[in-house]
Formats: structure tokens, sequence, C-alpha cells
């Protein structure tokens, strides 16, 4: 198998923000062993704190052949469900590297009506180069999107915790409502609190 891609998202489980999914195809022949040095050094993008996420977001893109990134908004989410919006996250971020004879690694569960092979690998991301790959594109493009939103919606703290739910998130919400970027779907107790 020459090429394989990954796909990985991150804000699934958020009370604010997007979903975001990403995708990287590796061509596994063309991959110098500089290369293979550097992807090695990958892991689930959970594993690795905001500064070396950062610093593995341009080696990821410089060592990947095509790389994709796809969001869903809040109100998509809310409007079509969240599990639905990851798949259809996950696949067009797919499609979009993927390319005849490869094979799709998605981190958790297959994605419906791929034209391609693919395998659902559990913990991915961190098993997996190119799922671990696509989960730092993934997380560090929602957390730049978080900060950025901070600063149009102050209050929330979201450059803090980047919408998941935090002690301080949901004091937050309880004492300011909610944002237009908080998911009205997400089943929180914080929510539960407001009686939304």
């Amino acid at each position: 198998m020459r090429f394989v891609a990954g796909a990985d998202e991150a804000g699934r489980g958020c009370l604010a923000g997007p979903l975001v999914a990403a995708a990287v195809l590796l061509d596994l022949e063309a991959l110098g062993a500089a290369q293979v040095r550097a992807l090695a050094a990958l892991n689930d993008s959970k594993q690795h704190g905001e500064v070396g996420r950062e610093a593995l977001y341009p080696v990821v893109l410089a060592n990947v052949a095509r790389a994709a990134v796809i969001s869903r908004s809040p109100r998509s989410i809310d409007e079509r469900g969240l599990h639905r919006m990851n798949l259809d996250a996950l696949r067009e971020a797919l499609l979009c590297v993927a390319r005849p004879g490869c094979l799709c690694l998605v981190d958790g569960f297959e994605v419906a009506e791929m034209p391609f092979e693919q395998q659902a690998v559990v913990h991915g991301d961190a098993t997996s180069a190119a799922i671990a790959a696509a989960s730092i594109l993934a997380k560090v493009t929602r957390d730049r999107f978080m900060r950025r939103a901070a600063e149009r919606h102050p209050g929330w703290g979201f450059e803090e915790h980047f919408g998941y739910s935090t002690p301080s998130h949901r004091a937050a919400i309880l004492e300011r409502g909610v944002s237009p970027l908080h998911r009205m779907s997400f089943q929180s107790t914080a929510y539960q609190q407001l009686a939304l």
C-alpha cells in the first residue's frame, strides 16, 4: 500500500465552538528518513500541550502529501446532530485528500459511503501517524479559531478552555447565559441548570 490517509476531529465534546475534522494523505513511497522521524514524533494531539501542538503543525504540513481541514458550525450541529456532522466532516476531509488505491484510517469508527478502502482504528490518534497528523491539524485549527472567538465574544473564557466543559466555562454560562457559539443541543448539566 503506497497511500494512507488518516482522519480525526477536534471539538466533539465541547459546549461551544465548531467541530473541526482534518485528514492527511501520506505517500509512503515518497517519505524519506527525515520525514519518517518527523512523523514518528506525532501522537494524539491531546498528549501534547498547546505549544507542542503549534510546533508540530508546520511539521505535519511539511511531511504530508495532502491535507484538508473541514469545520461544522454550532448551528449545523444543533440542526443536524453532532454524530452526523462529525461523520460528514470526516468524510468530506477524507474525500479531499484520498486518491485511488488509498487506505483511509479513521479514529474510532468507519465513515459511511466512502469510495475508498477504510479501517476504523480505536485510539488511532495514538497508534497511526496519519491519524495523529490529522489530530494535530484539527486541534490547532480549532484552538486558533476559539482564541479569535474569545476576542469577539469576551467573558466566556474561550481562550482558556476552548469551549470544553470546565468549571470556569460552566460558571460563565450560569452568569452570562450562552453566546452565539454555544451548542444548544449539547446535553450538559450547566445547560440544564439554566433551564434552556
